[in-house]
């Protein structure tokens, strides 16, 4: 009897993981608990999953970002876990726009939430002058734009897109303001020329040259005052779909690209630059 019990379990296992490699990888996330709702051991379990299904990267990162439609959106969430900034170092409950990006590129290079933790640290902070990465107010990549032409993590591709003939332009201080005082108390700025697609190329024809997921950081010229570039970032997805954290939905939100660039009103922002997620930096 008991050995009819053991083959029945069996069968039911292998046609429960038969039924499990049949799904599209939609109807799978489907079949995922919301990923705001889980625990650090939930998580555990789950990471291990996508690493399985999805072995190629690009599109396990992909998919963590689709699973993660929905999530509620907060903003400046996280933090050092210490002064002056005591929110957690990663978490999953809430996102903003720069918190979805990144915590989704640690969770698809992760197998469980401490290695998840240790890779955000990885991609959300500085090396000293040891090389060693260390969570702090001071040495977190505060600027995406810094962090996209500095960090090995998130590399900017938009001169590989279009020619810079093509491009705009922007020459700034980081962190400085038009007065010369700092807009972070972080006693750091840097010089640099921004290089940005203008919005006349910004088109379909730009969009299908990308990889299958890329991620995009939205210009917003009325900052550069204050020392800052960016105004916003997200995911590029299949060459058509914006995935961000968004806060007037006060959700994470999967639309069309174009038509959230283009309102009718006219575009918020003066262009975009693009940067790829590295599996290893």
């Amino acid at each position: 009897m008991r050995l009819i019990k053991s083959l029945l379990m069996i069968s039911m296992l292998f046609s429960m993981m038969s039924c499990q490699e049949t799904l599209t990888d939609e109807q799978w996330l489907a079949t995922l608990p919301s990923p705001w709702t889980l625990t650090q051991e939930q998580m555990n379990e789950i990471l291990p999953q996508f690493q399985q299904r999805f072995p190629d990267f690009q599109n396990r990162i992909k998919q963590i970002a689709l699973w993660r439609v929905g999530t509620p959106y907060e903003i400046f969430k996280l933090g050092e876990e210490a002064e002056p900034d005591l929110d957690p170092i990663i978490r999953y409950d809430v996102s903003d726009c720069t918190g979805h990006n990144l915590t989704s590129l640690a969770a698809a290079r992760s197998s469980s939430w401490a290695e998840a933790r240790e890779n955000m640290i990885k991609l959300h902070y500085k090396a000293d002058s040891n090389g060693v990465k260390q969570p702090t107010y001071r040495s977190r990549w505060h600027y995406t734009v810094d962090r996209i032409t500095m960090n090995p993590n998130t590399v900017d591709i938009t001169q590989t897109l279009l020619p810079k003939t093509a491009l705009d332009s922007v020459n700034i201080t980081l962190n400085q303001k038009e007065d010369g005082e700092e807009f972070l108390e972080l006693d750091w700025n840097r010089s640099m020329t921004a290089y940005y697609i203008p919005n006349h190329q910004i088109t379909p024809d730009l969009l299908a040259k990308l990889p299958t997921i890329v991620g995009v950081t939205f210009v917003k010229p009325k900052y550069f005052k204050m020392g800052i570039v960016m105004g916003h970032e997200g995911m590029i997805i299949d060459g058509k779909y914006l995935v961000h954290a968004s806060q007037s939905a006060g959700e994470t939100v999967k639309l069309d690209f174009l038509k959230y660039y283009f309102p009718e009103e006219g575009p918020f922002f003066g262009g975009i630059m693009i940067f790829k997620f590295k599996e290893h930096s």
